[in-house]
């Protein structure tokens, strides 16, 4: 497969690329294979020019965030990873808009420098403010659905359009994205003011509550899998017996059993046989079909 014209759009905007690269430690999983060719464009235009010339010429692609959600083994392709060039952090009175490359940590500290609640929620989870959108990420009650404005986006024309909230048909860990193959550039959110110290101890509050009782220190997606109608998963999982079970490096974690973690040399084979395992015993046990939270990339 010819990346020539990838390579002269990089080479163009002195963006840096790389062939045959190791995805494992852009993940929080810590673990991937290779790509064929990892591009972080530098600028809008970079990256409107890098997404015309894989759909022009049929190049695979796939868009990465800080790969917090996403368990992968390779990717046949190219891999253009939004970064930190592309997640500037501006306030407005209310609002506030992110680069889609920003962390979902450095907007939560700009609301709360500025005196903007509505985001607690969101602080502590490690991901970016695109990726947090495209799925509609959420904890404690909040959902990024309740606080978003509107986003600016690549549609598959190659054009630049605003997009409001309703048309991101947003739901339970959905949204229009994962469908309509548009790439999120920024992210509006409209929040609501509140006196500092309020929105500190909120912030503290549920940041420590995730300390207490999720294995952060432990490589992971997050939560393995959806919460199913009318149950929560972990409770599903715990009272299967399946807290602590174990393939290779790959552990139902013993703190919270709604995740899947990394031990140590866990392999994309070992979650995944694992993950199989889980939805099998809680179908059998409890009839309930889990399905998974996090991106599973094998292409």
């Amino acid at each position: 497969m010819g990346y020539s014209g990838i390579k002269a759009v990089c080479n163009k905007y002195n963006c840096p690329f790389e062939e045959n690269f190791v995805l494992a430690n852009r993940t929080s999983m810590r673990i991937g294979g290779e790509c064929d060719l990892f591009v972080e464009p530098n600028s809008e235009e970079c990256l409107i020019e890098l997404l015309n010339v894989c759909r022009e010429s049929s190049l695979p692609y796939f868009i990465l965030g800080r790969g917090s959600n996403l368990l992968i083994k390779r990717f046949s392709g190219v891999v253009i990873a939004i970064g930190a060039a592309l997640g500037a952090v501006t306030v407005d009175g209310n609002t506030i808009t992110a680069g889609a490359g920003a962390s979902l940590s450095a907007v939560c500290n700009a609301a709360l420098e500025n005196s903007l609640s509505g985001m607690e929620c969101l602080y502590g989870i490690p991901g970016s403010a695109g990726g947090a959108l495209y799925m509609n990420a959420g904890a404690y009650g909040g959902e990024i659905k309740d606080i978003v404005k509107s986003a600016r986006c690549i549609d598959g024309g190659g054009n630049i359009v605003e997009m409001t909230a309703e048309e991101m048909k947003l739901s339970y860990r959905y949204s229009a994205f994962c469908e309509n193959g548009f790439c999120i550039l920024s992210v509006t959110l409209e929040l609501i003011p509140r006196e500092k110290t309020e929105i500190k101890a909120k912030m503290d509050e549920l940041m420590q509550r995730r300390r207490d009782k999720q294995p952060l220190e432990f490589p992971s997606c997050g939560s393995t899998f959806k919460r199913p109608e009318g149950y929560f998963a972990a409770a599903l999982i715990e009272e299967c017996g399946l807290k602590g079970c174990t393939v290779g490096g790959a552990q139902v974690s013993e703190k919270h059993s709604g995740f899947v973690i990394n031990r140590g040399g866990a392999t994309f084979e070992d979650v995944m046989e694992l993950v199989g395992h889980i939805k099998t015993v809680v179908r059998e046990k409890k009839g309930v079909e889990l399905e998974c939270e996090m991106l599973i990339v094998d292409r």
